[in-house]
């Protein structure tokens, strides 16, 4: 199971008012695990960023003039994503740009519902917490995972930090008995670990002969005393 882990900046909000992506950040997820197969690009959009959007992301037009356009990098782009299932915060905003980006260049290009899978993990965020905040942020907090890093937003480093982030919400509880609140664990529980991408294989223990005979004998004993034991039925 192929995941990229995606995010984008861009010179505003609206790309039907001809605003433009300026970063592209992915990270590669097989089988849940992280491969360090990620995916980076600055782009000059070829327009004047919004003040709005600076403040948010910090990257100015000047930073851009010498980075390629995105006719540039889109078949990179697109190989690097073909056939996975995207996981995105808010993706109808990106996937709305990175459509509007395609079209720019050749109206026959497909759209990338069409070439991937799309999962949005904001709508994953809301329907396990309803009426809590569900911001990066917000869940950062939740899940304790560390984003002291995240001064300006950045698309890769963003995506970097929703892929733990999911990983944790898709994993399971968060803690150990319940009661998860916006803070994280509870006083009972624990909070989930992420390991190491590159940890060795877990190592498969079974039963000794005497173990196994042992196990029967005690089923052997819930058959006389209770009519069957209900693990051989």
């Amino acid at each position: 199971m192929r995941q990229i882990v995606l995010d984008t900046e861009t010179t505003g909000l609206e790309p039907e008012r001809g605003h433009r992506i300026i970063e592209i950040g992915g990270v590669e997820l097989v089988d849940r695990r992280l491969t360090g197969q990620h995916f980076h690009q600055y782009i000059n959009p070829e327009r004047q960023i919004d003040e709005g959007a600076k403040e948010v992301h910090g990257i100015t037009e000047e930073f851009l003039a010498d980075k390629p356009r995105f006719a540039d990098i889109a078949q990179e782009f697109l190989d690097y994503v073909e056939g996975a299932e995207l996981i995105i915060h808010n993706a109808p905003f990106d996937i709305a740009f990175l459509d509007y980006e395609l079209g720019l260049l050749d109206g026959a290009l497909a759209r990338m519902d069409q070439r991937c899978s799309i999962t949005d993990s904001l709508e994953i965020a809301r329907n396990k917490h309803p009426g809590q905040r569900n911001s990066l942020d917000a869940l950062c907090r939740r899940y304790e995972i560390d984003n002291s890093s995240r001064v300006l937003h950045g698309a890769l480093l963003d995506a970097e930090i929703l892929a733990d982030v999911y990983l944790v919400m898709t994993g399971g509880q968060t803690a150990l008995f319940g009661g998860e609140g916006d803070g994280g664990s509870s006083a009972s529980g624990e909070s989930i670990r992420l390991l190491p991408a590159d940890r060795p294989a877990l190592s498969v223990v079974t039963a000794s002969v005497e173990e196994a005979a042992a196990h029967e004998a005690y089923l052997d004993l819930l058959d006389k005393q209770s009519g069957g034991a209900i693990w051989r039925q």
